[in-house]
């Protein structure tokens, strides 16, 4: 893996991004001792983003929803169901 000094760094920063981006990564240092590491982002392409809603329609939640095994919970905890 390349290192570069600050200095190097700023002055190429451009074709170092480039670079990391193909999956190339790189270390910056100073004074010889590195700091960061710079690397390509694992990120999904913009049509491949996770929505919510997006299984809308296709399931059904039940009417009773906040009521199901009330029951229960009421018999576990001590009270009278």
């Amino acid at each position: 893996m390349q290192t570069v000094n600050i200095h190097e760094a700023k002055t190429h920063l451009s074709r170092l991004v480039e670079q990391a981006a193909r999956g190339e990564p790189f270390v910056i240092a100073k004074a010889g001792k590195p700091l960061v590491k710079v690397m390509a982002l694992s990120a999904p392409a913009p049509g491949q983003q996770q929505r919510l809603g997006f299984m809308v329609g296709q399931i059904a939640v039940p009417e009773d929803f906040d009521r199901l095994g009330s029951a229960e919970i009421e018999r576990l905890f001590g009270g009278e169901a």
